[in-house]
């Protein structure tokens, strides 16, 4: 179905299912796996539309928007859900799946890096969604092996077969596929110092509820302050602090501003405290130690021109080599950040 086309579809289920009186529906922001929309009504209210393709599981959806209106119904900076007019938060009508929720004007995603005031605001909007987030009646939060959530064997596994896969077919000299199977095979060989490094973290981190997907493009800023998280996973447990360091430590900050991030880290982290004094505090020094030691051990988006070169764009092929320079630049300043995570959170 042409884009124009699913829009009409999309029309026709706001009036139907959501009584909103489209005025106009155009396409939004792109969204990884679904085709989004902005419509706006009579009144010149906006909404924010998800088109989900068929065959999408709208169950995990289901529980995924279910998570968000949680963590915002406990003051978290999440847009409301807009419910059919028979309950749902997902409607399907001519096999498509259309979720419904309030537009965040003026705001821009994290990709551009954190700076200044926006280093506090995301620790302490992170702080505030993970303290609500324990609290999910999935299930409390629980010590797991810091070897689980930076897990060299796997990855050694995974470069593995990776390399196995380019040596039946080896890519072509020069360009992206050439340069993730020399940088597949370096980062194997780097697994034995990558594995003695990691010693060095606690023998537990807490694992809990997490957002699931909380990188740049899910996180919406409106000047220095956290205007919005969206794009929630279904409910799962996984490591606090590989959650937060996932988002104040993205590959762009750190490459971006060299001598900004081991300062901004620790505002974010001492922001992120003051919202959720429950995490311990080995875990928060743990911050930049997991970060370095999860993508030393990630083969994403290496695996891409092997998995799915269809996705491969510019913007993802420039990502890939900030994660490679990124990796390189934590692990050469670790221990300076660490001195002076524990000088904010003695």
């Amino acid at each position: 179905m042409s884009t124009e086309s699913d829009a009409m579809v999309v029309a026709g289920v706001l009036a139907l299912l959501y009584r909103i009186t489209p005025a106009a529906v155009g396409e939004g922001p792109a969204g990884t796996a679904t085709r989004n929309y902005v419509a706006e009504d009579g009144e010149g209210r906006r909404w924010f539309v998800k088109a989900y393709p068929r065959g999408t599981d709208l169950e995990a959806e289901r529980q995924a928007l279910a998570l968000g209106e949680a963590a915002r119904a406990a003051g978290a900076p999440v847009p409301a859900v807009r419910q059919t007019v028979t309950g749902e938060m997902i409607a399907s009508a001519d096999g498509l799946g259309v979720s419904v929720m309030e537009y965040i004007a003026d705001a821009e995603t994290a990709e551009g890096g954190l700076s200044g005031g926006r280093w506090n605001a995301v620790g302490e909007a992170v702080g505030r969604l993970h303290r609500a987030l324990a609290r999910h009646p999935v299930g409390p939060p629980h010590p797991v092996a810091a070897r689980e959530v930076c897990d060299v064997e796997r990855a050694e596994r995974r470069l593995e077969e990776l390399l196995a896969r380019w040596a039946a077919a080896p890519p072509a000299p020069g360009g992206f596929a050439a340069w993730a199977y020399r940088t597949a095979a370096g980062r194997l060989a780097a697994l034995p110092e990558v594995a003695a490094r990691l010693e060095k973290l606690p023998a537990t981190l807490t694992a809990q509820i997490v957002h699931g997907d909380l990188a740049s493009p899910n996180l919406l800023l409106r000047g220095e302050e956290v205007a919005a998280v969206i794009d929630f996973r279904p409910p799962g447990h996984r490591s606090a602090v590989w959650e937060l360091g996932r988002i104040v430590l993205d590959p762009r900050t750190v490459l971006a501003r060299p001598d900004e991030w081991i300062p901004g880290l620790a505002r974010a982290v001492d922001a992120y405290r003051a919202a959720n004094p429950e995490l311990p505090v080995e875990d928060l020094l743990a911050v930049p130690r997991v970060a370095a030691g999860y993508l030393a051990c990630s083969v994403y988006p290496l695996s891409e021109p092997l998995d799915d070169p269809a996705c491969l764009t510019p913007a993802l092929e420039a990502y890939g080599r900030a994660r490679q320079g990124a990796a390189g630049v934590l692990w050469e300043r670790l221990e300076e950040a660490e001195e002076v995570l524990r000088d904010v959170l003695r």
